[in-house]
């Protein structure tokens, strides 16, 4: 038991410890930082990863959609794995592979070589995408998980913004991505080893932070469940793990691939369902273009690439700003007003942007040459896009993920949809500099646009609000 600030009498009125919950929470969302920092320093790196390694524009794109496969497989395994071995334990897996794929990403000087870097810091990128929510969730209160785990998709854009001011920082001093910065490397191998930095920081303070008490009960350590538990919801405890021993009672097995089928029809649950929709959508929307290729993208339209890192900045203080605003409303609103609002606004925003990226002609260098008007048109609504994805979908998505799946499938749910979700983002990204040479940025944003467009109607009709119910409240 924890110390007796946080014991209570039988029948005592239970006591949150909110200051440790949102410690832990913290700590948890590093791996979100992370997950940021490592899709956002990709962004900067693109001229110098061409230069380095002499790359085709479909080599160049493999080479920044190379760590989603890691991603993918990450995201994956990440839930099994997480279930036979605890979600701390993978948490501090993905760690390593932060530190690893970091330094490697650096020193890599042939293709193949940085691939292989980036497919690991993939692993653990996938992995803290979905273990990190799903931690939150499984020891934050009911009437505050929306809101702790919507921290998350915070920790997520602010890695993006350091990505972004660190490599435009770099870019800046050395006079280029591929100029030399210090000691004898070039501007762009220092923009991967940044990363080491917060990467040990997580590993260090995941040493700290106990396993979620969900993942005890059902591995048989309910003695440590309770005293976990005691120390976070004092007095009630008992009855929280009791809840929890019914909850997976109903299944009489440990958590398997075949829970996520119907055991009356022998059909997928619409429950999983339901999260590989929400999965691939909140990539179809294409944000991850603009995450990864936002310099490449600006810089295809006219602008340098000094503006062009510099308008990354800017997007993503308008996605923190409006992250924040999310934090306010989910627990209030609900989940399900934030996605459709969402979707709406970013189907308009996005239509807006394909109209204006279609009135341009191509220049002699191959550069998108906008009026000023039509470039001020795209550059505002890009970044309303970005402010409208950043509310709703951005973090609402891994909310619900994190919380959606009952006690006895959360982990093969978050599994598949997991691997939904990076496979799509692998698939947008991978594809977006085919589009640019085929048809083009109007082309692109247009198929963007008509993907948001779908998934107001997928918000409507398929997804149910899960604001204020308890995890063993949720049904499959």
């Amino acid at each position: 038991m924890a110390s007796d600030k946080t014991e209570t009498t039988s029948g005592a009125e239970p006591v949150t410890n909110m200051g440790m919950i949102v410690l832990i929470t913290i700590v948890a969302t590093l791996g979100g930082f992370l997950f940021g920092f490592d899709s956002g320093v990709i962004n900067g790196t693109y001229d110098g990863l061409q230069a380095a390694f002499g790359s085709s524009v479909a080599g160049g794109g493999f080479n920044v959609a190379s760590m989603l496969l890691g991603c993918a497989m990450g995201a994956f395994l990440a839930g099994w794995l997480a279930d036979k071995f605890g979600r701390r334990t993978i948490l501090l897996v993905a760690a390593v592979f932060f530190i690893i794929s970091a330094w490697g990403s650096g020193i890599a000087v042939t293709s193949g070589e940085f691939i292989l870097y980036r497919l690991i810091g993939g692993f653990g990128v996938g992995a803290a995408s979905v273990l990190a929510p799903a931690y939150i969730s499984e020891l934050a209160p009911a009437a505050y998980r929306g809101r702790l785990t919507t921290l998350q998709q915070i920790a997520i854009i602010v890695g993006l913004f350091s990505a972004f001011v660190s490599n435009y920082l770099l870019a800046e001093s050395a006079g280029g991505s591929v100029s030399v910065a210090w000691m004898g490397f070039e501007a762009w191998r220092w923009m991967f080893w940044m990363e080491l930095v917060p990467a040990v920081i997580f590993l260090l303070a995941l040493l700290t932070i106990p396993e979620s008490p969900r993942y005890l009960v059902l591995s048989g350590a309910r003695d440590k469940a309770l005293a976990i538990l005691a120390r976070l919801f004092a007095g009630a405890a008992a009855t929280m793990v009791a809840d929890i021993d019914a909850s997976l009672a109903r299944d009489h097995h440990k958590p398997r691939f075949s829970d996520l089928l119907d055991t009356a029809n022998g059909k997928v649950r619409k429950i999983v369902w339901v999260g590989i929709g929400l999965a691939s959508f909140q990539q179809l929307v294409g944000i991850n273009v603009v995450f990864y290729y936002g310099a490449v993208l600006w810089q295809a339209v006219g602008f340098s690439e000094s503006d062009a890192l510099l308008i990354n900045i800017i997007s993503a203080g308008l996605s923190i700003a409006a992250c924040v605003v999310t934090v306010l409303l989910v627990d209030k609103i609900g989940r399900k007003p934030l996605l459709w609002v969402g979707s709406l606004g970013m189907a308009v925003t996005l239509s807006l942007v394909a109209f204006a990226f279609s009135t341009g002609t191509i220049a002699a260098d191959g550069t998108l040459q906008l009026s000023d008007a039509m470039g001020t048109l795209a550059l505002v609504a890009a970044n309303l896009y970005v402010v409208f994805f950043n509310g709703s979908w951005g973090p609402v998505m891994w909310v619900m993920l994190g919380e959606m799946f009952p006690n006895q499938i959360r982990g093969s749910g978050l599994a598949v949809a997991g691997l939904v979700q990076w496979g799509t983002n692998f698939a947008i990204t991978m594809t977006f500099p085919m589009m640019l040479a085929s048809i083009g940025l109007a082309g692109a944003y247009g198929f963007y646009a008509f993907s948001a467009f779908v998934s107001v109607w997928f918000v409507l009709k398929m997804v149910h609000e899960t604001k204020g119910l308890t995890l063993e409240e949720m049904e499959g």
